[in-house]
């Protein structure tokens, strides 16, 4: 916008007006500015205005018009309709958006050169480093988890280093940035942050060194009382009440408040936490706690639910606190839970007790962890049978709160994957083996310094065959859903497979689940240079979530055949049949093992609490008008719908494929 220089009489205008000026023939406004709504100021170095032609309506209908009022601007640019009122120290080296309002604030100020936060090395799960990553407003979950685990690709991890560190040159500059639309009110010294368009700042008590990525889709909001230094906000984040952040990324719709302290930690989408406390974790998506004295330290998580006390610790050492811990994803920790790094927890497990042997369960997933004399007492599979996985399961989708379209995180919430099915063929040959070794009449086996039953092993392996039929069975029901078959040549040739990328092992990158070759290719490709962007790898990550379920075919195509031993080409009409009938049966088994579970909820037990003035007759009414009745309970109702719905889909492929046998 072509900008002019003030007239003599606009001026003297200013002037009366009580503003002052170093130099005014520094001072370039926009063509039609006016000098009314210019009161009190003092203007240094060069700066830009524009017009001053809104009027703001606050809360209780307080009117206020654009205009400078009662500060001083060094070096800035300063877009339309802007309100800024009572500046106690300055604004300096800014370029401050069209409708942005700022009142009652100490000081914002670009005092050197400035990466905004980009750049910073975050020591993430080992405190004395080895792990750091270097943080910038493009890093996504997937490619944190490279830099933090890779660390044996020594060639890759400089690679992707040095690709941030030319990002965050690009962004490098000693002009801070205020977008469009930008609220703040009441606070104390911002410097050298940029603050994107449509942020929120209330009463924040210090902002240094960072990136606020807002934007009209998705705010940001910080409120009273926050402090941070060395930081990165992604969209949508909300950060309030007292928190305390240093030297973190902060991903796209979490939520801190509540007097949460955070440092040196990565929390990437939809992650929650307050009251408690958190140091060098990796906190992938989803990780939440709610509670004061929870403790996260040294640990990687995703979709955990910290209980109130969790704690961790990584201080029985003699070289420093380098002990690191791994919590798969979707586990629970429950209230004064205490987990002695290092360790490693299976997916979707709970956690009960104090443990101090450092086990290794991430081959058994869904299994309760629980303290007994001192012991890990490990029982195999359980969590499949527990409502409150499968609650878990059916919430993360729902409370994800991302709105920005560009999401830097890619998230998977399937409970059943090959991940997790993979684990479950290798936690049944782990079960196996133990009763081999130990006999079959054994009352208890030993497993990486955990203590397990005789009935928990055998259990363990039904849960997880149960859980292997369900997926593979799932996955070829969904593969011939809906189509009329003339041939088995017909079924044949829906079965073949789209593409042969899904074959061996399966990683969650923090999230996000795919084939290791597919990640080991983005590897490769960053090594020789034909990936040199933090775009182009994260639209690699994107193609491969998009792309999950091709590849989630080939595996469990090919897990069909092993269980057969024969290529699906000659997969009879029978076989299918059989495969849709187990599905069926393991999938009504373990919907019926949910409903036992849920029924618990409303046990005589439960009720204890209720009616606490009345007879039982009391007690029964006042529980069934807060809890309701069982039968009526939506998550029973759903349960009950799904063994319906189920077992009609099992049927329909039955009569549409039976007539060729």
């Amino acid at each position: 916008m072509p900008y002019r220089s003030l007239t003599k009489e606009e001026i003297s205008q200013l002037e009366k007006q009580h503003c002052t000026c170093d130099d005014w023939s520094n001072i370039q406004v926009h063509p039609d500015f006016t000098t009314t709504y210019v009161k009190h100021v003092h203007f240094s170095g060069k700066v830009h205005l524009g017009i001053m032609e809104k009027n703001y309506v606050l809360a209780g209908g307080i009117p206020r018009h654009s205009g400078i009022y009662h500060s001083s601007i060094h070096n800035c640019t300063i877009g339309n309709n802007v309100y800024i009122s009572r500046i106690h120290r300055y604004i300096a080296n800014y370029t401050i958006g069209d409708d942005c309002y700022i009142e009652d604030t100490e000081c914002i100020a670009t005092t050197e050169e400035s990466s905004f936060g980009n750049g910073i090395k975050v020591s993430v799960l080992n405190e004395t480093g080895g792990r750091a990553i270097a943080i910038c407003n493009k890093l996504s979950s997937q490619l944190a988890y490279i830099m933090t685990l890779y660390r044996h690709r020594n060639q890759t991890i400089q690679t992707i280093e040095n690709i941030i560190q030319a990002y965050t040159a690009s962004v490098r500059s000693n002009q801070g940035t205020i977008g469009k639309q930008v609220s703040i009110t009441s606070c104390g010294d911002i410097k050298n942050v940029f603050i994107g368009d449509n942020t929120r700042i209330e009463s924040a008590n210090y902002l240094e060194n960072g990136s606020i990525n807002s934007n009209n889709i998705d705010p940001v909001f910080i409120g009273n009382g926050v402090m941070a230094k060395n930081f990165i906000l992604s969209s949508g984040s909300q950060i309030t009440e007292a928190t305390l952040i240093e030297n973190c990324f902060i991903g796209q719709g979490t939520q801190l408040g509540k007097h949460f302290s955070i440092y040196d930690s990565v929390y990437f989408s939809n992650c929650q936490g307050f009251h408690g406390e958190a140091c060098a974790i990796f906190g992938g998506p989803f990780t939440v706690t709610h509670h004061k004295s929870s403790l996260l330290i040294a640990g990687m998580f995703s979709f955990l639910n910290a209980g109130s006390g969790s704690n961790q610790s990584n201080h029985m050492y003699k070289l420093g606190p380098i002990h690191q811990g791994v919590v798969e994803r979707g586990s629970k920790t429950t209230s004064d839970s205490y987990i002695l790094w290092p360790a490693k927890i299976g997916a979707f497990s709970l956690v009960m007790g104090r443990h101090h042997h450092h086990s290794d369960t991430s081959n058994l997933p869904f299994s309760y962890l629980i303290e007994n004399n001192d012991d890990t007492h490990l029982v195999p599979g359980v969590n499949l049978r527990s409502v409150g996985t499968i609650r878990d399961a059916q919430k993360w989708p729902k409370r994800d709160r991302r709105k920005d379209p560009e999401k830097l995180d890619q998230i998977n919430f399937n409970l059943l994957s090959p991940y997790t099915i993979q684990k479950m063929y290798a936690g049944i040959r782990i079960l196996e083996t133990l009763k081999e070794l130990s006999g079959e009449t054994s009352e208890t086996y030993t497993y990486q310094s955990t203590i397990i039953k005789h009935s928990s092993l055998f259990n363990g392996i039904k849960y997880y065959q149960m859980a292997i039929n369900k997926f593979l069975g799932n996955s070829i029901l969904k593969r011939l859903e809906k189509t009329p078959f003339q041939s088995i040549e017909e079924i044949h040739q829906q079965l073949c497979p789209d593409t042969q990328i899904g074959l061996g092992d399966w990683v969650d990158l923090s999230g996000m689940i795919a084939p290791k070759s597919e990640i080991e290719r983005l590897l490769d490709d960053i090594d020789n240079h034909s990936i040199s962007t933090l775009t182009e790898i994260n639209l690699r990550f994107k193609e491969m979530h998009e792309n999950y379920y091709n590849y989630e075919w080939t595996w469990a195509l090919k897990k069909i055949e092993e269980a057969l031993n024969k290529p699906y080409t000659e997969f009879t009409v029978q076989d299918i049949i059989d495969i849709a009938l187990t599905w069926k049966k393991s999938v009504v088994d373990l919907d019926n093992m949910l409903y036992e579970d849920a029924k618990k909820e409303f046990t005589l037990i439960s009720k204890t609490g209720f009616g606490a003035d009345g007879d039982d007759e009391i007690k029964r009414l006042d529980f069934m008008n807060v809890r309701g009745q069982f039968e009526s309970n939506p998550f029973v109702q759903e349960v009950q719908e799904h063994i319906q719905k189920k077992s009609a889909l099992c049927q329909n492929l039955i009569e549409r494929i039976s007539h060729l046998l």
